[in-house]
């Protein structure tokens, strides 16, 4: 059954399914917080290539618990038509106090999954679209009240057009600005242009830090808990690619010396201390060849994003989740 976003009101606490798709993460999240806000369970949050790679503990987890036990909430995210026959599954099995929440990014209209959801009365299907920057404004106005921080409607608009029609980039912006003005209540034009245009690529760095490191579970967590843009592929790639030639650099030297210590601590340019443990677990994972092999990769799925660029996020996703899978490069 399709849903607007703002019929949430018509769902029946006893719904299970629920599906969730489109390119508004920020609309898509203030969804899923208003579906699960009477709910006192646990919420696990899944990649749909983690529950493909550990079927039997996911089912265990969704399939546990009593009449008795509060609602559990399972979000699967990055959602897609391979999932189309584990859903199928469980809905045949009737489970109870649960909400299985699906959250994808664009469906075609074919979408095997999307069909589902939309032609059964039972589950429901919430499509999001884009906001436009009257929507925008107004939450900026509303937000922006609330904190008692002054700006014009000119910078007001700024912000708005930073945020590409996407909430969860507004919610992001606006943050800062409340962050940078607990001390002030009013705040420059020159000082919104600043914070609109910092950068936020530490996260991206320690994504890619993990990934190298193979720590799946970090990565997927990561990956969870954040909301990138199809505008951050490239840069997420940038930062991949830096840090694989560092640890090519780094193996080269590796193969002479035969001392990853030394090797680390000789390191041009130098290796900040509090890396120096997760260089180190990457130098053991990654051997030359291997190295020289991503690096390949790493420009091959540049060229191919470029060329797909609407399901950018979806390619390079499955790209570091492959590349953190120590199965996979071992």
């Amino acid at each position: 059954m399709i849903l607007k976003t703002f019929e949430l009101n018509k769902i029946k606490d006893n719904t299970i399914f629920y599906l969730l798709y489109g390119k508004n993460e920020g609309l898509k999240s203030d969804c899923i917080n208003e579906i699960i806000k009477k709910e006192k369970g646990k919420i696990f949050k899944y990649d749909e290539r983690q529950i493909k790679d550990e079927i039997e503990p996911f089912f265990e987890n969704v399939l546990s618990g009593s009449l008795f036990d509060s609602n559990k909430v399972i979000i699967i995210n990055r959602a897609t038509d391979k999932i189309y026959e584990i859903i199928l599954n469980l809905i045949d099995r009737n489970i109870i106090n649960i909400k299985i929440i699906l959250n994808a990014d664009l469906l075609e209209t074919r979408s095997k999954l999307r069909s589902l959801f939309e032609k059964n009365k039972n589950l429901i299907c919430i499509p999001t679209y884009q906001d436009n920057n009257e929507t925008l404004s107004r939450l900026t106005a509303l937000i922006l009240k609330k904190e008692n921080i002054s700006i014009s409607q000119q910078n007001m608009n700024l912000i708005v057009e930073k945020c590409n029609g996407d909430r969860q980039n507004l919610q992001n912006e606006l943050s800062k600005i409340k962050n940078y003005a607990l001390n002030k209540k009013k705040i420059s034009s020159d000082e919104i242009l600043k914070l609109i245009n910092l950068s936020e690529n530490y996260g991206l760095s320690e994504l890619i830090d993990n990934c190298l490191a193979q720590n799946q579970n970090k990565t997927i967590k990561m990956l969870n808990e954040n909301n990138y843009n199809p505008e951050d592929g490239i840069i997420i790639l940038r930062t991949f690619l830096a840090k694989a030639k560092r640890i090519l650099k780094l193996a080269t030297q590796l193969e002479r010396n035969n001392d990853i210590n030394k090797t680390i601590n000789s390191a041009k340019p130098p290796i900040f201390w509090k890396d120096k443990e997760i260089v180190k677990i990457q130098l053991s994972k990654w051997k030359l060849k291997e190295i020289k092999k991503l690096i390949k990769n790493i420009n091959d799925i540049e060229l191919e994003i470029k060329k797909n660029y609407n399901n950018s996020l979806y390619i390079i996703t499955n790209f570091i989740l492959e590349k953190s899978s120590f199965e996979i490069n071992n």
